[in-house]
């Protein structure tokens, strides 16, 4: 009976990959008394640097004591290739403030400086598309008192938001 047992559970077990999920979160925060907007972009470490690797430089290890000088500079370049803003409809500057690992997650701070007043907030998020094809990339915003969120995909990198 053991036999059969493993002999039908085997195989059924083989057949049984593991999936990883490919997730990005970024939250947006209007701070209207500072005329901000903040950004912090969560990406698993190992994506990042995967990424980072067949990019730019082969030997960059994400969070460890000899860390190259460079990764910020690849980090924003990247992030800035990525990620795009229109505010009111017109694109706006993103400014890389810095990045600190959490676990296995790096948090990648951004800012856009000088916003008066926000009515749209149009964003398209690419972080990883070109590394994965089943990557997400969440939005989650604070704008004006209202929150909003949505999922970017591959076939869908933008979207739209109103606040009137």
């Amino acid at each position: 009976m053991k036999r059969l047992l493993i002999l039908v559970i085997v195989p059924l077990l083989s057949f049984v990959a593991i999936h990883k999920y490919y997730i990005s979160v970024t939250q947006i925060d209007y701070l209207q008394n500072k005329q901000s907007v903040q950004i912090t972009t969560r990406i698993f470490i190992d994506d990042l640097e995967k990424l980072l690797r067949e990019r730019y430089d082969e030997t960059i290890t994400l969070a460890s004591v000899n860390e190259s000088n460079t990764t910020d500079l690849y980090i924003e370049r990247y992030l800035n290739e990525k990620i795009k803003i229109k505010i009111n409809n017109k694109e706006a500057n993103l400014s890389f403030i810095g990045k600190e690992y959490d676990v296995d997650i790096v948090k990648c701070y951004l800012e856009i400086e000088g916003v008066k007043k926000i009515e749209s907030f149009e964003i398209s998020n690419e972080v990883l598309f070109d590394l994965f094809s089943d990557q997400q990339n969440i939005i989650k915003t604070k704008i004006n008192s209202q929150q909003k969120s949505v999922i970017l995909f591959r076939q869908n990198p933008s979207a739209l938001l109103k606040f009137n």
